[in-house]
Order: structure tokens, then sequence, then C-alpha cells
């Protein structure tokens, strides 16, 4: 039995998820924010889990380290402790370096929305090779997301392999 239909016979275990935008005043953008934080909530229900709020932050650009400013992070922090959520979802992709920092701030999981449709379609890929093309993507994407933590392992101290 697959973890999605464990958590549906088992009744209400799905994650609870709270999302966030940053608003940069781009006219360029087909939705509005508000729009787009709509559409990440379906896309979040559709990969089985249960929005239960969300915040968005109007900024020339994303903070390079949190993504969000040091101010919606305490709020988003004193809301986790409310509303009690096991996931953050993004409404942009994240740079591996964000999403660490996020995660060591607050006590949920931190996904993007690249991960979000990512994990859709392997909930709903049905063929083999509809499965490797999506375990493919997958793998596509966590690479640099491995890379980060390969680098921050790498500043571990201990000894050297090999040496007697």
């Amino acid at each position: 039995m697959s973890q999605r239909e464990d958590k549906q016979t088992t009744g209400g275990g799905n994650e609870r998820a709270f999302l966030i935008a940053v608003d940069t005043g781009n006219e360029e953008q087909l939705l509005s924010v508000e729009d787009s934080l709509q559409e990440l909530a379906t896309l979040a229900q559709t990969a089985g889990a249960e929005p239960v709020g969300m915040m968005m932050q109007k900024l020339e650009h994303p903070d390079s380290a949190t993504y969000i400013g040091k101010g919606k992070l305490e709020e988003l922090k004193a809301l986790e402790g409310q509303l009690v959520f096991d996931v953050v979802v993004v409404d942009d992709e994240l740079r591996p370096a964000q999403q660490h920092n996020l995660e060591d701030q607050l006590h949920a999981r931190v996904i993007d929305r690249t991960e979000l449709i990512l994990d859709i379609f392997a909930q709903h890929a049905r063929t083999r090779e509809g499965l490797l093309q999506v375990e493919l993507a997958q793998l596509a994407y966590r690479l640099p997301r491995l890379s980060e933590h390969a680098i921050n392992f790498s500043r571990v101290g201990g000894g050297t392999l090999g040496a007697r």
C-alpha cells in the first residue's frame, strides 16, 4: 500500500500545509500573487495536504537567505505554534540554501512549487515509463540540494578516509 493510500485509509492523516509567497510587484506575471496562492492551495490539496493558512509579503525580490524577510519569518514561527502545520509550501522555486535556512528556523518541512508539482506527478504516474520519467525529474531537481548537503558535510571535522 502506498503512503498516499495509507493516509486515505487511516482517515485524517493528511499533512497540514502553510503557503507563502513574495509579491515583487512584477506586472509581467500571468497571475496575481493572490490568484497564484489560491492555485498553490489547490495543488496542495491535490497532493493530499490540507492548507491551513497563507502568508504574502511585498518585497522587491525574495530574501536571498530565507525567501521571506526576518519579520515575516518571526510571524511564521509564531503561527507555526498556533496552526500546527507539517509543511510550508513556497509559491516560487527556492534555492537550496533558502530551503535549508527556512527548515532550520521552522519545525516543518519546506518545499517549493516545483517539488509539489513533481510530487503530484509521482502520485498519479501509472505506467513504468511515466514512473521512470517522474523519478528522473525528481532526482534532477534534488541534485543541487544534495550538493548543498555535501558541502555542509565536507565542513564537518574528523579524520580522513584511509588514514592510519
